[in-house]
C-alpha cells in the first residue's frame, strides 16, 4: 500500500529592492536575506527573478534546518518626488 506525502506550505513576506542597472535592465535583492540577488532585463522579469531567489534562498534554509529570518514588514512606498532647490542664496524677488 503506497503511502501518500502531505505537502506543507507556509506563507512568508519579504522585501525586495529593485533598482534600474546602469548597463541597462535591472537589479533586485532582499535586505534580509543576505546575499539573496537576482536580475533582468525588463521591472517583470526581475520581479519574478527575485521572487524565484527568495523561495530558492527559503527553502535552502528549510533543507539545512536554518532559521528563516522575520521580515519586519511594513508597507512601503517609495516616490520619485522632483524638488526645485534655490542654491544661490538670493532671495526670490517676490514671495
Amino acid at each position: 500500500m503506497d503511502k501518500k506525502k502531505t505537502i506543507q506550505y507556509q506563507n512568508y513576506r519579504f522585501v525586495a529592492v529593485i533598482k534600474a542597472a546602469q548597463e541597462g535592465g535591472f537589479y533586485a535583492y532582499c535586505p534580509t536575506l543576505p546575499g539573496c540577488v537576482s536580475q533582468g532585463e525588463t521591472y517583470e522579469e526581475t520581479t519574478a527573478n527575485i521572487k524565484e531567489a527568495i523561495e530558492g534562498y527559503v527553502e535552502t534554509l528549510i533543507a539545512h534546518g536554518d532559521p528563516i529570518p522575520e521580515e519586519a514588514f511594513e508597507e512601503s512606498y517609495i516616490l520619485d518626488i522632483p524638488v526645485k532647490i534655490n542654491i544661490t542664496g538670493n532671495k526670490p524677488l517676490f514671495v
